[in-house]
């Protein structure tokens, strides 16, 4: 089967992924093997790609938003029957039994396991997952819009509730992409006011034509004190400009798993108060099922910019380079048709 592997991390232009054969794999116990349909591009698979997250492996294969088709069952497999379209996301495995996992913390596990990381992920025609870490997926959404879901909307469903934005609250937005785009319309769908600053003037438009009240640069500041921010974008600076634009009582949630350094904070503009800075760390998988339904519920709309797999380098290079607005998929072994 056709795969891309982190080969060499290093800059995203210098080349440090390579599409290469190897075996198709086989289904473990417990386990099914999906053809994969469709890959999200995350900019997580682009920290793995330039080095900014350490591999886990030699010539991972990247890409945790997979949908496909289940196309083999390992022993004991019994949740999916083979042709079933289902979702592979970030996190994959763990260990049930810490104190985190205990408590229903499972994104704090101590001993976690991730798709595209810790095992090979869906820029390939195939890969394997725990059954019990795959998602059934709703109706309604297409290959390619399914798969930005799998974790850029997880995850900014996380991140909007760790901001703990109050009901008819004032949300600020820092960055505009896959994630945060699928985030700022569970906010309006519950009554929110969105405000957004990014660099990107097509991802500006992109937030009004959603329903966003207002749209700026990223370090312009908002008409109006807020409630919550999420900041999406992996830029430190903008740690201290979204904490200084919140109201009291406000919180800042950071979604990205990988983050520049944060420039020192001043107390009492940053702080004081009771304003918060909290961190988004994986997500759990009632995290996964609550956003799955609740993106069908609202008919959530899923921007989306498609590659096909040959062009993996070329998607993650345009990421990087703030040239897609949306989210980027890979076109595996479907046109992106409804599943």
């Amino acid at each position: 089967m056709r795969a891309w592997v982190v080969h060499e991390p290093g800059a995203i232009d210098h080349g440090p992924l390579a599409l290469i054969d190897r075996p198709r794999p086989d289904p473990g116990a417990g386990a099914v093997r999906v053809a994969v349909s469709v890959c999200g591009v995350c900019r997580t698979d682009l920290h793995l790609a330039e080095g900014d997250l350490a591999p886990h492996g030699t010539d991972v294969v990247p890409g945790h938003e997979i949908v496909g088709v289940v196309d083999a069952l390992g022993p004991g497999a019994r949740r999916f029957e083979v042709g079933e379209r289902i979702g592979v996301a970030w996190l994959r495995h763990t260990c049930g039994t810490c104190r985190f996992c205990a408590r229903g913390d499972e994104n704090l596990c101590i001993d976690p396991r991730f798709t595209g990381w810790d095992a090979d992920g869906g820029y390939a025609e195939h890969a394997v997952v725990d059954e019990r870490y795959a998602y059934r997926l709703p109706d309604g959404f297409s290959d390619d819009e399914a798969a930005p879901l799998l974790c850029a909307g997880i995850i900014g469903y996380r991140a909007l509730r760790r901001a703990e934005l109050p009901p008819g609250g004032r949300l600020g937005i820092y960055g505009f992409g896959g994630s945060a785009h699928l985030a700022a319309q569970v906010a309006l769908a519950e009554g929110a006011t969105v405000h957004v600053m990014t660099r990107s003037a097509e991802a500006r438009q992109l937030a009004l034509d959603l329903g966003a009240t207002w749209a700026g640069d990223t370090f312009d500041v908002p008409p109006e004190p807020l409630d919550a921010a999420i900041v999406f974008a992996p830029a430190g600076e903008i740690v201290p400009a979204a904490l200084g634009v919140l109201d009291r009582g406000g919180t800042v949630a950071v979604a990205g798993i990988h983050l520049s350094d944060i420039p020192a904070l001043d107390y009492a503009r940053h702080l004081f108060q009771e304003r918060q800075l909290r961190s988004v760390t994986a997500n759990t998988r009632l995290d996964g099922e609550e956003f799955l339904e609740l993106a069908a519920r609202i008919g959530i709309r899923v921007e989306t910019v498609p590659y096909e797999l040959e062009h993996a380098d070329q998607a993650l290079a345009d990421l990087a380079h703030d040239r897609v607005t949306g989210a980027a998929v890979l076109r595996v072994g479907t046109s992106g048709g409804a599943g």
